[in-house]
């Protein structure tokens, strides 16, 4: 891309971490903030990267201090903050330029932004980057959605500051309009079951083994360094590992039990809905943390209801190992079958073993199974679906009996694993050759006359009731 520098508006931690990402890879970059001190103290703690850093105290001292073709970044909260943003470098650039929204933007939103944009003779590309501050930082992943010409010039720089498994950069250009967003949308859905999923484990080691987090991060590192090797089981064990320096306790034990989300779970749900898809295990997730939030009704039904541990409650160790194993090749299974889902609707054209590429390194849900995955999408993947490859499905038969004892002890115990329930669950379901939906078929045509499909006949029909 010839030109001097960049542009980037939100200095916050992703984006003050990207801009010296793009200053150590050679780039001069303008910096815009609402609040200005925040790159004066990005500034000051660049070292030799600082000359590269220019503070804009406007938009438009931003877009002049830029040479043409200019492109910018966006870095700021999703939602209103991306439309003023656009509205405002709308009355400044010129055609040709480029707007870069690397936020966690709704996809539609990004859709109707492109179209907003690419009226005014601009372009415009919607770009999901995942890997947290330290990716940002060091490489991050990117999911780039737009249109090809305004990926071209941009692409060497977005190479050089992507994360690298094996010397190729994690970053591609997979679509069209809000395709980019949309990925890193299911990629956030599946990070939210993953991550349910290892709580859920150690849920059970601490409430029926009484284990410490001291005691369970031992397992967690020697997972990964087998086929659970990933970033966030590496994260896990040193999370479990850790020390409050305030109280001297472990650092687990003094965090309360709710947890955030910021909606790009939700969303994954939601999409998926609305495209006849099952999320099963993504909805099991993001409803825990619903529930988590509600603290003080747990603990009031905790006494009502009770919530003992019956004694003698055990989980082997390899048990848990392969119920996380399967449990993480379902959630990827409906996070690419959403995906493929969306493809077909939008005509966006995903390429899914370049997907799973993108998400090798750099990312929160880089794991060892990508690669596995991304040969799975490039050989022979009957009726598309990745658990019917020969090597999942190998692996799931070989490893499901794991997980069935351990949502069946759980269950029986009283502990709660709903993710891992969900994913057995979708499981059984999908290899059904004959399921249950003739009842509900029988139903509502009996109390709405809706009809249903015979087995022996074509056509619609209704029944003698």
């Amino acid at each position: 891309m010839d030109i001097a520098s960049l542009g980037l508006i939100g200095v916050g931690t992703m984006g003050g971490a990207l801009a010296l990402n793009i200053a150590e890879n050679g780039h001069d970059i303008a910096l815009f903030n609402l609040d200005p001190t925040t790159i004066d103290a990005l500034i000051e703690r660049a070292g030799d990267l600082a000359p590269r850093l220019t503070k804009s105290v406007s938009v438009k001292e931003m877009v002049e201090a830029l040479k043409p073709p200019r492109a910018i970044i966006l870095l700021v909260p999703a939602g209103a903050p991306v439309d003023s943003s656009i509205n405002e470098l709308l009355q400044h650039l010129e055609p040709g330029d480029t707007i870069i929204d690397g936020g966690n933007s709704d996809f539609k939103d990004t859709q109707k932004r492109t179209a907003q944009v690419e009226a005014a003779g601009l372009q415009y590309l919607g770009v999901g980057v995942s890997g947290g501050e330290d990716g940002a930082r060091h490489g991050p992943s990117m999911m780039v959605g737009g249109s090809p010409a305004a990926w071209a010039p941009i692409r060497p720089i977005f190479e050089a500051i992507a994360a690298k498994f094996k010397g190729e950069p994690c970053v591609a250009h997979l679509g069209p309009g809000g395709a980019g967003h949309f990925v890193k949308t299911v990629h956030n859905g599946i990070e939210y079951a993953d991550m349910q999923m290892i709580s859920e484990v150690y849920g059970l080691l601490r409430d029926a083994h009484g284990q410490t987090p001291k005691q369970i991060a031992p397992l967690f590192s020697k997972w990964n360094e087998g086929p659970l090797q990933s970033y966030l089981v590496e994260i896990s064990a040193k999370v479990l590992d850790a020390i409050d320096p305030v109280s001297g306790e472990p650092m687990l034990d003094v965090i309360i039990d709710q947890a955030g989300q910021k909606g790009t779970g939700r969303w994954t749900v939601i999409e998926a809905i609305k495209m006849g898809q099952s999320a099963s295990i993504v909805e099991a997730a993001v409803g825990a943390r619903v529930l988590s939030s509600e603290r003080i009704v747990r603990q009031a039904a905790g006494d009502i209801l009770g919530s003992e541990v019956p004694e003698g409650v055990q989980f082997d160790e390899g048990d848990l190992e392969s119920a996380l194993l399967v449990g993480r090749v379902l959630s990827y299974a409906q996070g690419f079958r959403i995906l493929n889902a969306a493809s077909d609707e939008f005509k966006w054209g995903l390429k899914y073993s370049q997907i799973a590429e993108v998400w090798r390194a750099g990312c929160i849900i880089r794991s060892a199974m990508l690669d596995d995955i991304s040969n799975a999408f490039k050989g022979d993947l009957p009726h598309g679906r990745l658990i019917l490859s020969e090597h999942f499905a190998s692996l799931l038969k070989t490893h499901i009996g794991a997980l069935r004892r351990v949502v069946a002890t759980a269950t029986l115990a009283g502990l709660p694993v709903p993710a891992f329930s969900s994913a057995v669950s979708w499981y059984d379901e999908i290899r059904q050759p004959r399921g249950t939906a003739n009842m509900i078929q029988g139903q509502r045509d009996f109390f709405g006359a809706h009809g249903f499909g015979r087995i022996d006949q074509e056509g619609q029909f209704h029944g003698p009731w």
